[in-house]
């Protein structure tokens, strides 16, 4: 039995929810966010809550339910606030530079990289050394961010490398003679 999907979605004054059979679209004040929902999940909207419906004795109706209340109270705290990550570069020479909707990276490499910043998604740099990504998707976000993140990984001799903003690298010990 899922005790996620049991807890209702309550809508904030200012969000708009449809639900088209399989459909759900959010809109609201930072954007608009939609969601094909699984058959063997239903959703209904009753006094600007959204209620999670499904056959609580399968297994996998169980699952999906927990998962599409999640989703959807993403997409309304993504409409509503927004998501945002945060990426740290360590490493001499490494520095990040925003140039219209393209995100130059200097990493260590023989050549700079350019990283395309798709639509719904801002990338911002306070200082060469720190990049944030905002966005009101929540899984989109955090994929451009592994995306950044993936082009240097930190390693864990000199923890130099792309980061986020609150991870902890491990660092190993180097070799004895």
């Amino acid at each position: 039995m899922s005790r996620i999907a049991k807890n209702p979605v309550v809508i904030p004054a200012g969000i708009d929810i449809k639900i088209d059979g399989a459909k759900v679209t959010v809109k609201g004040s930072r954007g608009e966010l939609s969601h094909t929902v699984h058959p063997l999940v239903s959703l209904t909207i009753e006094d600007n809550v959204v209620h999670v419906k499904w056959d609580e004795k399968d297994k996998r109706a169980n699952a999906l339910a927990g998962t599409t209340r999640a989703v959807v109270d993403n997409m309304v705290t993504g409409v509503v606030k927004g998501f945002e990550k945060k990426l740290n570069l360590i490493g001499v020479g490494y520095r990040a530079q925003v140039k219209g909707k393209v995100l130059n990276l200097t990493l260590g490499f023989s050549h700079p990289i350019d990283f395309n910043i798709p639509d719904g998604i801002e990338v911002e740099t306070p200082s060469q050394t720190e990049i944030s990504i905002k966005g009101c998707d929540k899984q989109k976000v955090g994929q451009i961010a592994a995306e950044i993140r993936a082009y240097r990984s930190p390693e864990p001799y000199k923890g130099k490398g792309v980061r986020y903003a609150d991870e902890h690298v491990v660092r190993k010990e180097a070799k004895k003679k």
